[in-house]
């Protein structure tokens, strides 16, 4: 009986022995393959990548190179402009330059009727309206008639003067007749002092009407109604009320118009407590319109000596000339009073500051346009702003269509952030 552990497997011929070995040596090549390093690419193919990867770098570094200090502060990359171009965009070009800056406290005001240059127009006599030739609005001058009224009260005052003048001639006649009289001995003294006296008080009795009509401004009797009334205006100005009409009975009382001269106005101003102390008679102000670009530099005139029961403000007010009639009653200012003067060494115009990244910047013109210098801003007066640091006196920058500049500016940031 045969031992089955004791069998042998059958030996390999020659030619599956080289088989078997072709497959171990392709194994062990394909491996070494795997594992190993992938071979280089063809020079055409991999200068592609690294020329993309200098040129994003580049990129980069032109964006941030503009960025000063750690966190980037302010751009100084160039927004290149031609000569032509800084021209049709309205840039001004300005030089920073030394200014006497002023100090100024800004108050709220309203322009008002110069008092002193404005009447209320009243009859002083009761009538009834007979023609209005004034219109409202209308420019008028002094002595022209405003109204004419019907008046019974003017009738029975030129009625008076009449008679005492009447009564003046009369008293005339007899006073030289008795004089004559008394002279050639043929009258007593007596009487010729009768008619004297009676001259006298004929003639206190004519002054005496004729001053009545005189404080009323109407005229003596003469061709015309004895009660027609004209009213005129007291001085030149312009009719800014009328509170009269055709056939009307008015009293004597009643305003029938308002006359304003308004070549001259007042800015009255509200002024808080704490500010009493520099707002004085005679400080220099610059009073602002607040519905348009227009201002007039004028001086304190009052200063009320009361505080407002429930506002606690005092009132103060500059009287403006008015030429060009642009400041009108009613107008909302803001007074800029001037608490004091100072000399700064730098200084430039305040439209010419502009805002980028929550700093201050002014655009500087160097050689092909400009750069966004950031800069340290002192004292401020509405015209120009010192600069502290960041400009030197002769320096060019955009004076005014700044606002320009940035917008290029935004742009070019924008197109790196992309």
């Amino acid at each position: 009986m045969k031992n089955p552990f004791n069998s042998t497997a059958p030996r390999l011929n020659r030619k599956q022995a080289f088989a078997i070995a072709a497959i171990v040596i392709g194994g062990i090549a394909a491996g070494g393959w795997i594992l190993g390093t992938a071979p280089a690419a063809p020079a055409g193919e991999s200068a592609a990548p690294v020329a993309h990867a200098e040129a994003r770098e580049h990129d980069d570094k032109e964006h941030y190179a503009g960025k000063t200090g750690a966190e980037g502060e302010a751009h100084d990359e160039t927004i290149a402009l031609s000569d032509a171009q800084i021209q049709s965009a309205g840039i001004g070009i300005d030089k920073a330059a030394p200014a006497r800056i002023r100090s100024s406290n800004q108050l709220p005001g309203e322009i008002r009727f110069n008092e002193d240059r404005t009447a209320h127009v009243v009859p002083r006599l009761a009538g009834v309206v007979e023609s209005v030739p004034a219109n409202l609005g209308q420019a008028v001058k002094r002595g022209q008639v405003l109204a004419v009224i019907a008046s019974t009260g003017l009738s029975e005052l030129r009625s008076e003067l009449l008679a005492a003048q009447r009564r003046l001639a009369l008293a005339k006649s007899t006073y030289t007749r008795e004089k004559q009289l008394w002279q050639e001995k043929i009258s007593a003294e007596q009487d010729y002092l009768a008619a004297q006296q009676a001259l006298r008080e004929a003639e206190i009795a004519v002054a005496n009407a004729q001053q009545k009509l005189v404080a009323l401004g109407a005229s003596a009797a003469g061709a015309g109604s004895l009660n027609s009334y004209e009213i005129r205006a007291p001085f030149d100005g312009i009719v800014v009320e009328k509170h009269i009409a055709l056939g009307e009975a008015v009293k004597e009382d009643a305003s029938i118009f308002t006359l304003s001269d308004l070549s001259s106005v007042w800015a009255e101003i509200v002024v808080p407590a704490k500010d009493l102390d520099i707002v004085r008679v005679g400080e220099k102000v610059v009073v602002r319109a607040t519905a348009f670009d227009s201002s007039a530099e004028g001086r304190i005139s009052y200063v009320g000596a009361l505080l407002g029961q429930d506002t606690r403000t005092a009132k103060a007010r500059v009287t403006l000339a008015n030429p060009k009639m642009a400041w009108r009653p009613g107008l909302f200012v803001n007074v800029d009073v001037v608490s004091g003067e100072t000399e700064v060494a730098v200084s430039v115009l305040a439209d010419a500051v502009q805002s980028v990244e929550d700093k201050p910047v002014v655009f500087v013109r160097v050689k092909d346009g400009f750069i966004a210098q950031p800069v340290k801003l002192g004292r401020a007066d509405g015209s120009r702003v010192e600069v502290v640091d960041g400009l030197k006196a002769g320096t060019a920058y955009a004076a005014s269509g700044s606002f320009v500049l940035k917008a290029e500016l935004g742009k070019g940031s924008a197109e790196h952030a992309h």
